[in-house]
């Protein structure tokens, strides 16, 4: 009956045990919480979120592109993620985001320029603090056998998205309420939302342990302290060439997601000449319930059918190619509306299954727990890279092709197609040779063919739960040797 009970025990992945579950929801939340007073409104609440701050549709352009320079600046983050803890990146996070937060809604006729510093900052602290989400997710999810990482990163995003549907639908029911109040209704709750990150950052202090971090770098025959062994930890993720193919096939699949923001309601709308609320309704569940289901799927599937992320984004990006090249074969007409519609839900399935796991792969590398935070800043950087070009390219197509869309988008779905199947070669091509470093023992990197040779404080607290596990662990082995 023991043996049962362990074995069965066995199969729940670590994060979602007694004792780590908490670890795992309180880095969950707060890589939506950050986020949920902004950035969450501007789909469907973007007109009550700019009433309520007094500012234009343009100024409102103005702040997200300033939040979009965090491109600049997730490869210099990846010193922060190596010098500083999890904990301490996402309590630094949360705590900015709270008070910005409360300035920009409590703070009365808060000048626009002040706004822009805001924004600004927040884009600097999201290239530092959505890797340390990131690397939370992996480092939580870490055990023995590495069993649960692809479907905690699918958690990641399913519970992300589940949460802010049901935070805003909540709003939109308010203001549904109080319609003639809609922005002082939206300012309340960006208020209250922020105050959420309250009981966030006592979570992190509560649940969340330490990991290693840079602690010392070999240099000649001199020895360097912690600022230099970080920034040492950073170049020598810089310079291994499986983080650059899974960064490539991460920015494959989120090229493939902005052009599907494209290639779904604005398609069947200007090619298929759906009506507005046929085109809205698939716009909605192809783009967002999509994901929200797929999420989960994809992590499941990642974990126990190909036992790799690798090889899951792999195969979605596949999903993706093929979908869209049958979009694309698609001649125009209102009577293959509905066929075009279910194509482009597999294409969607098939992003939304690759965008789960986008950044998987960096753990999947095995690299040094106190590097794994620049890997996975450098991974960022590669995998949003396209945010720089996919959005002005494909937005242009259509605009310049306003007199025939039907042209423009078979030229959005050629791209689409070569970029995904380059995204499903970077993939296949690196899980391939970790498959060939696994057979040969070499597949975990200590970091000792590194050029520079970096040191980790060996800080990284265990929970008292691993603890007892070890020991049992270890007592059942000593009992097996025994017998």
């Amino acid at each position: 009956m023991n043996e049962t009970s362990t074995a069965s025990s066995s199969r729940i992945p670590h994060f979602l045990k007694r004792g780590k579950i908490g670890a795992f929801l309180t880095v969950v939340l707060t890589g939506q919480l950050v986020y949920v007073s902004f950035e969450a409104f501007k789909g469907a609440l973007m007109l009550p979120l700019t009433q309520s701050l007094g500012i234009g549709m343009d100024q409102f352009g103005i702040l997200m592109g300033w939040i979009g320079i965090a491109m600049f600046f997730y490869v210099p983050a990846g010193w922060v993620n190596n010098r500083f803890t999890i904990r301490s990146i996402l309590i630094a996070f949360a705590s900015w985001r709270l008070v910005t937060f409360l300035i920009l809604f409590l703070v009365p006729n808060l000048s626009f320029s002040v706004m822009v510093v805001i924004a600004a900052s927040w884009g600097i602290w999201d290239a530092i603090g959505w890797p340390a989400v990131v690397n939370g997710v992996v480092f939580v999810a870490k055990d023995e056998d590495t069993k649960g990482r692809g479907l905690a990163m699918g958690l990641l995003e399913t519970i992300r998205r589940g949460v802010e549907v049901i935070m805003n639908l909540i709003v939109i029911g308010a203001i549904g309420l109080f319609p003639d109040h809609a922005a002082g209704v939206l300012k309340a709750f960006g208020v209250g939302y922020a105050l959420l990150l309250v009981p966030i950052v006592i979570s992190l202090l509560r649940f969340v342990p330490k990991n290693a971090v840079a602690e010392s770098v070999q240099i000649g025959e001199k020895k360097a302290g912690k600022n230099l062994a970080a920034l040492a930890g950073l170049v020598n993720v810089l310079l291994k060439p499986r983080v650059w193919l899974a960064g490539l096939a991460a920015m494959c699949i989120y090229w493939t997601y902005v052009n599907l923001i494209y290639l779904s309601a604005p398609y069947i709308k200007l090619v298929f000449h759906a009506s507005d609320s046929v085109a809205g309704i698939f716009g909605i569940f192809n783009t967002g319930l999509v994901g929200v289901f797929a999420g989960l799927v994809s992590g499941i599937v990642a974990d126990y059918v190909f036992k790799s992320s690798t090889v899951m984004l792999g195969v979605a990006l596949s999903i993706t190619t093929a979908g869209a090249f049958c979009v694309y074969l698609l001649p125009s007409g209102s009577d293959l509306m509905w066929l075009a519609m279910v194509l482009l839900m597999v294409m969607a399935l098939g992003v939304f299954m690759g965008k789960a796991v986008i950044l998987a792969p960096i753990a999947e590398l095995h690299l040094p727990e106190h590097i794994s935070g620049s890997a996975m800043s450098v991974g960022s950087f590669l995998a949003y890279a396209s945010v720089f070009w996919a959005h002005p390219m494909t937005a242009g197509i259509v605009e310049s092709h306003k007199a025939n869309p039907y042209d423009g988008y078979q030229k959005v779905l050629l791209i689409t197609v070569t970029v995904a199947a380059v995204g499903a070669a970077c993939a296949i091509v690196l899980a391939l040779i970790n498959k060939r470093l696994e057979s040969k023992g070499m597949l975990e990197d200590g970091g000792e063919h590194d050029i520079l040779a970096v040191t980790a404080d060996g800080s990284a607290e265990v929970d008292s739960e691993s603890k007892a596990e070890l020991e049992a662990k270890l007592a059942c082995d000593e009992a097996r040797r025994t017998l």
